[in-house]
């Protein structure tokens, strides 16, 4: 992993990309590839999981803080807050079930 935000695309690269080395290593016979493929290819998910999990804990946030806006605006009568508190509140839920782990 790299010193930034973990990434989804980034962790499903080296993923693969690890378990090809690995691959051609252990085909080869050379031990160095066949070693570095599965190191690689662990740091890929676990960048993957770091991100998958960020992603749901902020789905979280935004359904919270959608559904409190939400109420604050329906009990002041205020429907333009009433309704951008429903958005990020479905936002976050959308964004919890492309985050949701396996």
């Amino acid at each position: 992993m790299s010193s930034q935000e973990p990434s989804k695309v980034s962790g499903q690269f080296h993923s693969v990309k690890g378990t090809a080395v690995e691959t051609i290593g252990d085909l080869t016979g050379m031990q160095s590839w066949s070693q570095s493929g599965k190191e690689e290819h662990v740091k890929g998910e676990g960048e993957y999981n770091a991100a998958q999990a960020k992603g749901y804990a902020e789905g979280v946030s935004d359904r919270v803080t959608g559904y409190k806006d939400s109420v604050v605006g329906a009990v002041t009568g205020d429907k333009a807050q009433q309704t951008t508190g429903n958005v990020k509140n479905e936002k976050g839920q959308t964004q919890q079930e492309l985050n949701k782990p396996a």
